[in-house]
């Protein structure tokens, strides 16, 4: 009796140990916080989530969407790695000065980024580049070598391989500078062509959330910020004379890197993610049938995919 009496008691500690494991493997589920950050008088907006303990993966956002276009890969790593996703001024929920009071450069871009980077005490991360963020963060590596981990490329271009017609057209209307290119160009902040780049090359249009097109749209849509989006499809013209330096530095660096792209992007092409194994002997390609916002049908995949990479070794 009194041997029974010692294994219930056994038990029940067994069973309250195990009930107080589990509650503090759920409290301790990795959570994402929005939060902002004063950097030289511009309110940044960025997503936080995991703990500083484990590595940090920094996603850098492109044209014209912002964090938000990470918020399932985010819930999908956040467990394993620390997650930064800043919006840049202009995009998103990030604020938007004047251009008298800001200068809406890539190089400006990857300047504040670095300094965001400093505030957060990060000096070194794995790093997720996709459409601008690319010239941002290669512009930030090449400054900073010693920061980059490993290198997470989306439809993100470095090679003029990878320049489409809609990219050529654009610079001769902008080298052009006449009222009726000026117009043209203007076509690009309109949701006829937000749609087009969510929608171009996907498998099946009802997979595509039609909150990520209506949200950058909307934000596009603020007085003023099409007026910001000029000036960086000016600058970005400037980016292409920057690629051979940019290409140089990886074939230095040599980081472990990994190739998700949607191979139907109309804007940067599938030749431009090939072109990366011209550079690096470390690279996995992984092409996906869908187009420029790869995220959006094939998240689930490429989380997946990130995951394993980030992990091995």
């Amino acid at each position: 009796m009194k041997r029974q009496k010692i294994n219930c008691i056994y038990i029940l500690l067994i069973l309250i140990i195990n009930t107080t494991v589990v509650a503090q493997k759920s409290n301790s589920k990795a959570e994402v916080f929005h939060k902002t950050i004063n950097i030289d008088n511009v309110e940044l907006f960025y997503r936080e989530a995991g703990t500083p303990n484990n590595p940090t993966l920094l996603l850098l956002h492109g044209f014209p969407s912002s964090s938000f276009m990470f918020r399932n890969l985010i819930n999908k790593l956040k467990e394993e790695y620390y997650i930064l996703a800043p919006d840049f001024p202009g995009f998103g929920y990030s604020s938007m000065p004047s251009p008298s009071e800001f200068e809406y450069t890539f190089e400006n871009y990857s300047i504040i980024l670095e300094k965001f980077l400093i505030r957060k005490n990060i000096a070194k991360c794995h790093i997720y580049i996709f459409d601008y963020g690319a010239p941002i963060g290669m512009r930030l590596i090449q400054r900073k070598p010693d920061i980059l981990l490993k290198l997470i490329v989306q439809n993100g271009n470095i090679y003029q391989e990878g320049i489409s017609e809609v990219l050529k057209q654009t610079k001769k209307n902008i080298d052009s500078n006449t009222d009726s290119a000026k117009l043209e160009v203007a076509k690009l902040f309109e949701l006829d062509y937000t749609k087009f780049e969510y929608l171009t090359g996907v498998s099946n249009t009802k997979k595509i959330s039609r909150d990520g097109y209506s949200l950058d749209q909307f934000l596009m849509d603020r007085p003023g910020n099409k007026k910001i989006q000029y000036l960086l499809k000016y600058d970005y013209r400037f980016n292409l004379d920057e690629y051979p330096k940019w290409q140089l530095t990886l074939r230095k660096l040599q980081p472990k890197t990994i190739i998700v792209w949607g191979e139907n992007d109309p804007i940067f092409l599938k030749e431009g993610a090939l072109a990366f194994k011209k550079d690096l002997t470390n690279v996995e390609f992984n092409f996906y049938p869908t187009g420029h916002f790869a995220l959006e049908e094939f998240g689930e995949e490429i989380g997946s995919k990130i995951l394993l990479f980030l992990n091995k070794n």
